[in-house]
């Protein structure tokens, strides 16, 4: 290259000034001077993120006033239909000897959904067991409902990223969301990063529940997010099927914005593992 011809040509008039030495032709191959612009390598990668997303709430009942038996499942259809529409990237520069190398990461999904009202509902895999009498992690390995609770348990581990969509029972987690998490040990959750969303009918948005909800994540191992997505009386901004019903409604810029921070830290987590595994304390 012209910076390694130019280094030897130093070189060599160094080692002849040196010696007192008369300097000898140069090879037509040194006397090059001219700079030419190293050329940049671009290249691409994908990578699908295992993302698990729980529904909090079990509530399966028309309030006396009227309105939605969940409220919930217009907004889990709209942050889904999210998700599986998505393709991230992230763009890299790194420039060594002046070869300026970008490396750009596409990052999409692979969904699946827990539902406390499918999970603990008649053959699910955690059925009758809303209360938690029975942790999969207590259980001997010749014990039926830890067969049934094998693939759960399995998805859990593999998943990259974890999306919690819940409203607020009291002000704080709902038991069925609390179950249906602790039902698993934390190692499954571990090095692997969540993100909140919640929704009320009220105009404070759950947002009580994502402060609640944090330190159970901690404690899981599955830290979540800074960014938090709250939506207040979510049945004016959700049609049944989960579609905006105003698509440019300043409270819908949250959720790409939260899953953009979730994938870029999920994507960083991933790598580690994938090098070094995780931590040994």
């Amino acid at each position: 290259s012209p910076f390694r011809l130019e280094r030897a040509r130093a070189s060599r008039l160094m080692s002849f000034a040196c010696c007192g030495k008369k300097l000898p032709s140069e090879p037509d191959e040194l006397k090059a001077t001219e700079w030419v612009k190293p050329e940049a390598t671009a290249m691409s990668s994908s990578r699908v993120l295992k993302t698990v997303v729980f529904m909090g709430s079990a509530r399966n009942v028309t309030p006396p006033w009227g309105g939605d038996s969940r409220l919930g499942d217009r907004v889990i259809k709209h942050v889904l239909a999210t998700l599986e529409s998505r393709s991230t990237a992230f763009k890299n520069e790194t420039t060594v000897e002046g070869n300026t190398m970008t490396h750009e990461e596409s990052v999409t999904h692979e969904v699946t959904c827990y539902d406390p009202l499918e999970v603990f509902g008649k053959g699910g895999a955690m059925e009758g067991d809303g209360h938690m009498e029975a942790p999969e992690f207590f259980l001997k390995s010749d014990d039926p409902r830890k067969a049934k609770m094998a693939e759960m348990l399995a998805t859990i581990k593999a998943a990259d990223a974890y999306v919690i969509v819940t409203c607020e029972y009291n002000h704080t987690v709902p038991p069925a969301l609390a179950s249906m998490m602790g039902h698993f040990g934390g190692s499954n959750y571990a090095h692997k990063p969540s993100a909140i969303v919640t929704y009320s009918v009220s105009p404070w948005g759950g947002a009580r529940t994502s402060i609640a909800l944090q330190p159970m994540l901690h404690e899981l191992g599955c830290l979540p997010v800074s960014k938090m997505t709250c939506y207040p009386t979510a049945g004016e901004l959700f049609n049944e099927d989960g579609t905006p019903k105003d698509p440019e409604h300043r409270m819908l810029k949250q959720l790409p914005a939260m899953l953009t921070d979730l994938e870029w830290v999920a994507t960083a987590f991933a790598r580690m593992r994938g090098s070094l595994g995780p931590p040994k304390f």
